[in-house]
Parts: C-alpha cells; structure tokens; sequence
C-alpha cells in the first residue's frame, strides 16, 4: 500500500516526473516513486505554516525520520517512509543525497533569498541534484557517473526554477539574485551548456539508470525559451505545449536517450 500510495503522490502533485517515470522500465517504478514522493513531501514542509519556526519544525520531523532510516534505529511512520526504507537498507549511499536535499529547504521556510548566482546554483544541485543523483543510484548507478547526473540535473533544475518564478515571488520568496533579462538570459545558456555536456558524457551512466534523467525531458525547450525570451520568465510564459510536452517524451520512452 505504501508504494501505490507514494505514485499516488507524485500522480497528484508532479506530473512531469510521473510522466517521465511511466516511460521507464516497470520494473523501475517502484524505486522511483518513492524518491519523488519524499521529495514532494520535503518541498510541502517549508509551506506547511505561515510562521517560519512551525514550517521549520516540520521539516525537522522529515530530516530526523530520515536518520532514523538510515541509522536503522527508526520506525518507517509514514508511507513515504515505509516505501523508502527498503531502498535505503539496500543502498546506503543513498541516504546522504537526501539528507542534503531536505537540509537544502530549509532557506524556503524563512522565505530566503539568494545574495548572487553561485549561492542559486548550489541550492539546485543541493535539490535537483540531489534528488536525481538519488534516482541514479537507486538504479544502479557508478560512482563514476555523479558529474554526469549532476550536470543534467543543474539544467533541469533550472528549467524548472524558472517556471515556478511567478509561484514563488507570489508566495514572498525572491527567486532570482538578478532579474534583468541579459542575466536571466545567460542563466538559461548556462542551464544548456550543462545539458549538453551531460549529454556528452552519456556514455559514462548505464543504459539501466537512465530513468533517473527522464524527468529532465521538457529541459531544454524550456531554457531555450528563456535565453530567447528572458521577458516571458516573470510573465509564466515559459510552460511547453501540450504537443510539446508529449512530443518531449517520446525520445526517453522509444530510445532511452535524455
């Protein structure tokens, strides 16, 4: 039940990865949906309270529960954790990626900003990293590949910022360290730089842990939209077409490639 309940999860709240999941191996599934569904329940926390400390108190309850996991000493009390421990008993590494990804939410509780790009860059390699690297070796992934997942989840994770800008500054959070257009513009470029040198570097990440990328699939049209049309990020015009979105993800459902 745990496990239907985490596809659940991610089937009502984030659409593009349960998407981009269905277009992986069945028998990928199920190690998947409950990484993505703990995620989800890490980004709901900072939003579960008006006041700071009470969000922050509950993000706690998600980085001790997952401790407890990892140490082996704590009850799976949730359904999300109930469907994440085995994957943890079966992957110890996998505990600090997600450690680090539920430490890096903490600044969204107190509605923190950030004072340059380095310090953005380092939030969405610490989430959008994180949680993809956690994908990856969930499925098999070598130690080797992490520069390689890394990079392609920097892209993604930055397409994805950049969508949910208008959302985030709707809920008193500043997206953006610089909002002027030849910035935002060279920040896309950035984003596709790193998708392409990813996707250079394929080779390197197992045909078998490759799911963990599909969830990047709408990546680069978006940030092509950006560095073409930075004005549309403030706006919300950024969001792909349905026969975009469609299209996108038929190249990791038929061929496997991201």
């Amino acid at each position: 039940m745990s496990l239907h309940a985490c596809a659940d999860l991610v089937r009502a709240h984030d659409a593009d990865r349960f998407t981009a999941t269905l277009a992986a191996p069945p028998a990928a599934r199920p190690r998947l949906w409950p990484l993505y569904a703990f995620n989800l329940e890490l980004a709901r926390a900072p939003w579960a309270s008006a006041e700071p400390m009470v969000a922050e108190m509950r993000l706690q309850w998600w980085v001790d529960a997952l401790d407890g996991l990892a140490a082996g000493t704590g009850a799976a009390s949730h359904e999300v954790l109930a469907a994440l421990a085995p994957l943890l008993a079966e992957t110890p590494a996998l505990a600090q990626p997600l450690a680090a990804m539920a430490e890096a939410r903490r600044r969204e509780c107190w509605r923190e900003g950030f004072a340059d790009l380095s310090v953005l860059g380092a939030h969405l390699d610490a989430t959008s990293g994180n949680l993809m690297w956690a994908a990856a070796l969930v499925l098999g992934a070598p130690a080797g590949a992490e520069p390689v997942v890394r990079d392609f989840a920097w892209g993604a994770g930055l397409a994805n910022w950049l969508r949910a800008v208008p959302a985030l500054v709707a809920h008193g959070i500043a997206p953006l360290p610089d909002t002027r257009h030849g910035v935002v513009a060279a920040l896309a470029r950035d984003g596709l730089a790193r998708i392409a040198r990813a996707r250079a570097g394929r080779a390197g990440l197992p045909g078998a842990a490759a799911p963990a990328l599909f969830p990047g699939y709408l990546a680069a049209g978006v940030l092509r939209r950006a560095a073409s049309h930075p004005d549309r990020v403030a706006s919300g015009l950024l969001e792909p077409s349905e026969f975009a979105r469609r299209a996108g993800l038929l190249r990791p459902a038929f061929t496997g490639r991201w």
